[in-house]
């Protein structure tokens, strides 16, 4: 048995060999023939992978810029944010700005929470130490577990301590291109600067970040002071007061951070006195929305590179079909000897259709090679990379209009008659 089986085996293999000769051999004889007809398959793969890949890379990017948002966040603020459709900002223009009161009392009474922090910002502070200063930079007042919500890289010094959060004291954390603006003799840690005039000391510098994809300011021109003290600087209550942000990062366990957010209404509504059926004079913005948005406007471009590509990808696969119908027919002989010789029709339609797909993965790997090649051309900040799924994606569709293209030709060389076959010229 075991003999019989192992010769089977051996029988097998020889014939599979002599297949992929065979279809080698005839790729090889009409080499030109061969190149042109992979010409369609190749230009579609690599319109789909390089529309795929690029796409990819922007969105990445883009949503790497608004990193700085938070993960797993919502923000109790005056202006919902808005993405599609008509915008009605006079509904919202007399809504009360959320306060210190508001996040003191949710901080109190929320229990399905992780985090929560207030913070103010002001832009294009004016910052000075001695004969040195820096126009231009993003004040923010931040309060307790502000670092625990958002990332807050620290490279020298140290956060702030709660007891300078709750008294307020003078004292700041500086981005990188501010402290080398301000501190360009000095060290950072310990100077004084002045913010409005008023004496700061430098607790922290932050990490180098640079300048993001869309040109969105990092860190690096950042500047945090204790919200009490962001308070004596500018007005932050009332209608028209600069805007401030109560920030609750939700927790892992809460799927699409459901429990937390109506803890948040319930309380919002209580604490601002409104009856059932008022309406919300408030927004529950979550940063994801911008990220979900993003990925719908990215979802119609990827498309967009579908249909280019399966142009060029239809045209391939007819080319390839074409090349095994003639395939077929110049090898009808040689399908006679092969199945007088014992060979079944099921190996007949596999050498062929093997030599279909062979054909399709060998023009779709040059597409995705040329892909490759992009992502070592510098396109400024965005960075090109060619990732697993997209390189899967590539060589799965290769093999898909394979098979398409080559079924047909290889079944009807699988039904031939033997003896016909070999009697044919």
């Amino acid at each position: 048995m075991f003999p019989y089986r192992f010769q089977k085996l051996v029988k097998t293999i020889r014939l599979i060999l002599e297949s992929f000769g065979f279809a080698l051999g005839a790729l090889k004889g009409n080499l030109m023939r061969t190149v042109l007809s992979l010409l369609g398959v190749t230009v579609g793969i690599f319109a789909i992978i390089a529309v795929f890949t690029i796409v990819d890379s922007l969105e990445r990017s883009l949503k790497e810029s608004f990193s700085f948002l938070g993960e797993r966040v919502i923000n109790v603020e005056k202006w919902p944010y808005g993405f599609e459709g008509e915008y009605p900002w006079w509904k919202y223009l007399n809504r009360p700005q959320t306060s210190h009161k508001e996040y003191q009392f949710l901080s109190e009474n929320l229990s399905s929470h992780s985090a929560i922090t207030i913070s103010a910002r002001r832009s294009n502070v004016q910052l000075k130490k001695e004969n040195n200063s820096f126009g231009g930079a993003l004040l923010m007042g931040v309060a307790a577990n502000y670092n625990k919500v958002y990332e807050v890289p620290i490279e020298q010094g140290r956060y702030f301590s709660r007891q300078e959060i709750q008294n307020g004291k003078s004292v700041v954390i500086i981005g990188h291109v501010v402290a080398r603006q301000l501190f360009s003799n000095s060290p950072a840690i310990g100077g004084r600067m002045k913010i409005k005039g008023m004496d700061f000391i430098v607790i922290g510098v932050m990490r180098e970040e640079g300048e993001s994809f869309i040109g969105i300011v990092s860190n690096d021109e950042n500047c945090l002071i204790p919200f009490e003290q962001f308070k004596k600087l500018y007005y932050t209550r009332g209608t028209y007061g600069i805007g401030s942000t109560i920030a609750v990062k939700g927790r892992e366990d809460d799927q699409d951070l459901q429990r937390v957010e109506g803890e948040i209404k319930g309380l919002m509504r209580t604490i601002r006195g409104l009856k059932p059926k008022q309406e919300e004079n408030f927004a529950l913005n979550r940063p994801e929305a911008i990220a979900r948005a993003i990925g719908s406007t990215f979802n119609v471009i990827g498309i967009a590179g579908w249909v280019i590509g399966s142009f060029s990808i239809l045209v391939g696969g007819f080319g390839i079909a074409n090349i095994m119908f003639v395939s077929v027919k110049e090898r009808t002989p040689i399908i006679g000897i092969q199945k007088s010789l014992g060979a079944k029709n099921y190996f007949i339609l596999m050498e062929f259709l093997f030599e279909a797909v062979f054909l399709s993965l060998f023009g779709g790997s040059l597409g995705i090679t040329m892909v490759y090649g992009l992502t070592f051309f510098s396109l400024g900040d965005l960075e090109l990379d060619l990732t697993f799924g997209n390189l899967a994606t590539g060589l799965g569709v290769s093999v898909l209009v394979g098979v398409a293209s080559g079924i047909i030709p290889a079944w009807m060389a699988s039904r031939m008659d033997p003896v016909v076959a070999i009697r044919s010229k």
